[in-house]
């Protein structure tokens, strides 16, 4: 993976990669360092369910991808092994974002939390993670 030191166009470059992500939802990375991540997509007709809400699955991959970015920067290739997301509030605005922060970051586990908020701040949902680090 990526040291901790890497550039955002970097991180990127890699997480571009992740194609349902990045390609069937749009998802974006703000910001990125090791523990930490920010990442956004626009609301658009894609991502609404039948009532016209922002689908829950689309929610979970904005916080799964923010997680990704967060639990890898720096770290030994890390997958997440056991995730909950609660859903707090529909989206009123026109964007999500989700920041990823590190509640604990061992060398076999580490334990995440993701927010997803709007851009006019309402609390959308909240992700926690369990992660698996590979051994060196």
């Amino acid at each position: 993976m990526l040291g901790a030191d890497c550039s955002i166009d970097e991180v990127r470059e890699l997480f571009g990669r992740d194609r349902f992500a990045t390609e069937a939802c749009a998802c974006r990375v703000i910001e990125a360092s090791r523990g930490h991540a920010v990442c956004e997509f626009d609301i658009a007709e894609r991502h609404l369910n039948a009532m016209g809400a922002v689908m829950g699955g689309a929610i979970f991959t904005l916080a799964d991808f923010a997680l990704a970015i967060g639990c890898n920067l720096g770290e030994q290739p890390t997958v997440s092994v056991s995730n909950t997301i609660e859903f707090f509030s529909a989206a009123k605005g026109t964007k999500l974002i989700a920041t990823c922060t590190s509640d604990k970051s061992g060398s076999s586990l580490g334990f995440y939390t993701v927010d997803v908020t709007d851009d006019l701040g309402t609390p959308v949902a909240k992700m926690t993670a369990t992660c698996f680090r590979r051994p060196k």
